[in-house]
């Protein structure tokens, strides 16, 4: 007979540890309890009775729990019908966890160019008017990849330039060369700035946007509706949004150019006291049309990447709200890096064409 007594709370009185040893040590056959004087009480009761009851199973002995409270009992069969929370698996070698990541990448290669050829071949089949695309959604897409973004990239782009712009006087003005700030800024914006500011732009506004509705859709089961209903979903919800991407991409470049080259000449024009005719004059010279192709290319490039790399992180996201969040970082994240990646590929290629 085990007489509970007085308050049993954690703050005040804590759990033996040892309760269990102490009441088994008599070699009872059986436990059974009187609560009639038991005050106040929380957890630590719960705890110590979960110990006793663990202990007198292991040893055999019979474990009466009709004298608690009602709360205790109920609280008891709680902690039993719970399950136990297994071990943590033991790390795998080193050799395997290389080769399982091996495997990942492979099976996010090969579906990512599978996804690529898609786009490829029903962007093909639009063009020729025998997709099952609506001609809505693409108005929508381009919209929001065009007209919609023109702000943030004539504030960005405007600031690259006069930032080049200042940049290049600083260094240039040592020698008396100032007039060749308008080359410098023309070149690095059109070669280069334009496009890569305006895909990392995009790449957090757009491709963002696109991972988090596709993810959204995906945890409501929007998609497997589509599915279901027979839609097919990548006419529906992908091709839109990259050939939208894609064809706004080349537009915003040229606009970042002239928004860009327009900063450089603001902070040439104030700061260096250049002549405006002269700016325009020099820049002419300096930037050629292989400059722009080269730009427009990159432009291209990144549009499709941003689309395709958002679509795919948001179709392949996890149905929770915390997955929406996760699939637009990383869609960024994979974004950035592609553009950093292609544009480094687009730089060996020019040097090696000698553009």
């Amino acid at each position: 007979m085990v007489t509970l007594s007085g308050d049993w709370i954690a703050c005040a009185r804590g759990v033996e540890g040892d309760v269990a040893a102490k009441i088994l040590k008599s070699g009872a056959q059986a436990i059974v309890f009187q609560s009639d004087r038991l005050g106040q009480w929380d957890s630590a009761l719960i705890a110590t009775l979960s110990a006793v009851r663990d202990a007198a199973r292991d040893r055999g002995v019979e474990f009466d729990q009709s004298g608690l409270p009602a709360p205790a009992r109920k609280l008891l069969g709680l902690i039993e019908d719970s399950k136990p929370i297994p071990p943590p698996s033991p790390q795998p070698p080193l050799l395997e966890r290389v080769g399982l990541w091996g495997l990942r990448v492979f099976d996010e290669a090969t579906e990512a160019v599978a996804l690529i050829g898609s786009t490829c071949l029903r962007g093909a089949a639009a063009i020729r008017g025998r997709s099952t695309m609506r001609g809505v959604d693409l108005l929508d897409c381009m919209k929001d990849a065009g007209a919609a973004a023109l702000p943030i990239v004539t504030v960005i782009n405007f600031l690259v330039g006069g930032i080049l712009a200042f940049v290049g006087a600083v260094q240039l003005r040592r020698f008396g060369a100032d007039i060749y700030v308008a080359s410098m800024v023309g070149i690095a914006v059109v070669r280069e700035m334009a496009a890569l500011m305006t895909a990392i732009i995009m790449a957090g506004r757009t491709g963002g946007a696109y991972a988090a509705s596709l993810a959204t859709m995906q945890g409501n089961e929007e998609i497997d509706s589509l599915r279901t209903v027979g839609i097919p979903v990548f006419d529906y919800l992908v091709l839109p949004r990259v050939l939208a991407l894609t064809a706004m991409m080349p537009i915003l470049y040229l606009y970042g150019c002239a928004v860009g080259i327009f900063g450089g000449f603001v902070v040439s024009v104030l700061t260096l006291n250049l002549s405006p005719i002269v700016y325009v004059e020099t820049t002419r010279i300096a930037v050629s049309g292989n400059q722009f192709m080269l730009g427009f290319a990159k432009s291209i490039a990144f549009g499709t990447l941003i689309a395709i790399a958002g679509c795919r992180v948001g179709l392949r996201a996890g149905r929770s709200s915390a997955d929406i969040g996760r699939a637009a970082t990383s869609a960024v994240v994979v974004s950035i890096i592609g553009i950093i990646v292609l544009d480094a590929v687009f730089a060996l290629c020019a040097n090696a064409l000698g553009i």
